[in-house]
């Protein structure tokens, strides 16, 4: 990374309530290998955003907004 750079890892899942079909097949897949006990999968995303040249907290705030706005 180049100096001066900041690394933002967001997870982003459904809301709870929200039905998660990756999570279901998932779940039923581990239980077919002989995975017993896993009473829920949830399946999310992992972003990655670089920041060059901002402020801690410029990026703090610019990624918030994004999380409401977009995410």
């Amino acid at each position: 990374m180049k100096p001066n750079t900041l690394l933002v890892k967001m997870h982003v899942r459904l809301k709870p309530g929200v039905l998660d079909p990756q999570g279901i097949t998932t779940r039923q897949a581990l239980e077919a290998m002989g995975y017993r006990g896993v009473e829920d999968v949830r399946v999310g995303k992992l972003i990655e955003l670089r920041f060059h040249g901002k402020s801690r907290q410029a990026v703090e705030k610019e990624v918030a907004e994004m999380g409401k706005r977009i995410l």
